[in-house]
């Protein structure tokens, strides 16, 4: 998805087992000049049953961690993949307001460091070559950290997600270990992610097995993804472990396979960013005070809690 010109509504294929509360956050697009607002557009979001809990107002700034940022650094503009279904980043009812887990995250770092974010809106694809142009100065969308991204990103990291699968609840499908159990079937994925280049980079095993490969099928846009699987264009979907708990806990007809890969995921920026360390201070300083947790307890994701924040750590093994 790239950030269109003029503000227009998104229409996705129908899609039966979407709760309200997921088609009312991706019903709408950005502003004319690509700019979203992260202020308040809670009230149709409440009545769906979005979180729009306020967790990040009461954060204060941080002299010891502000005073780390490169001198004159005021003002930073921040690219957030808007990925339609919570805890991504999604819009609320406003067609303007972003709300998600990343951006609270964002926004409370930006309180600790006494800085404005000026928020834009990119395809989950095109935000990391972006950033070496300078066009942003940080991304963020539950981006994680692989040591192939390393190589040209910087990243400060502020949770735990990875890989997981879901598929439709009559499916055959049981807990997925490995992606030979994938084999012959169209697996549905976001574009541009850790997800797709895991599958490029393993259909060679359905070959070794002597089976038909899988085929990946990516999508720039959530509802076109669960669309294709509940009309049964895809059997199974690869996404983030914490974006599929959501989604099946709020929407029948689907089931949670396992969780495959775990990631450690962070902000991300240049390689060679000065940034990173008042970043760093910033999420530790968040996690001392206790609004780290209120941030996870609102989006339902204590179990990607991190004990600190690291700089480009190496990608989890396990």
């Amino acid at each position: 998805m790239r950030t269109p010109p003029r503000a227009r509504k998104r229409h996705f294929l129908p899609f039966a087992l979407i709760s309200s509360a997921a088609l009312l956050l991706t019903a709408c697009g950005s502003g004319a000049d690509g700019a979203a607002s992260t202020g308040s557009g809670a009230g149709a979001a409440e009545a769906a049953g979005i979180p729009t809990a306020d967790v990040v107002s009461g954060v204060r700034e941080d002299p010891a961690a502000a005073r780390l940022l490169p001198p004159g650094v005021k003002d930073l503009t921040i690219a957030y993949a808007v990925g339609g279904t919570p805890p991504g980043t999604s819009y609320l009812g406003d067609g303007r307001t972003l709300a998600g887990q990343d951006v609270d995250f964002a926004q409370a770092v930006a309180k600790v460091l006494g800085i404005r974010l000026k928020a834009r809106e990119a395809g989950f694809e095109a935000i990391l070559p972006a950033l070496d142009s300078g066009k942003y100065d940080l991304g963020a969308g539950n981006f994680g950290v692989t040591d192939e991204r390393r190589r040209t990103i910087d990243f400060v990291t502020y949770i735990n997600d990875g890989q997981g699968f879901a598929a439709r609840a009559d499916s055959k499908l049981g807990k997925v270990t490995s992606l030979a159990q994938l084999c012959g079937l169209n697996v549905a994925t976001g574009a541009g992610t850790t997800f797709e280049a895991t599958l490029e980079k393993s259909k060679q095993q359905c070959a070794d097995a002597g089976e038909k490969a899988y085929k990946v099928q990516t999508y720039s846009e959530s509802g076109a993804l669960w669309s294709s699987l509940q009309q049964g264009r895809s059997d199974v979907v690869m996404s983030t472990i914490n974006g599929l708990r959501y989604a099946v806990a709020r929407q029948q007809g689907l089931k949670f396979l396992n969780e495959f890969h775990r990631l450690d995921v962070g902000f991300a920026f240049k390689k060679g960013t000065k940034l990173a360390p008042a970043f760093r201070a910033a999420v530790n300083k968040l996690i001392a005070d206790g609004t780290y947790a209120k941030i996870l307890d609102k989006w339902g994701t204590k179990d990607s809690a991190l004990k600190a924040s690291r700089i480009s750590p190496p990608e989890l093994k396990s």
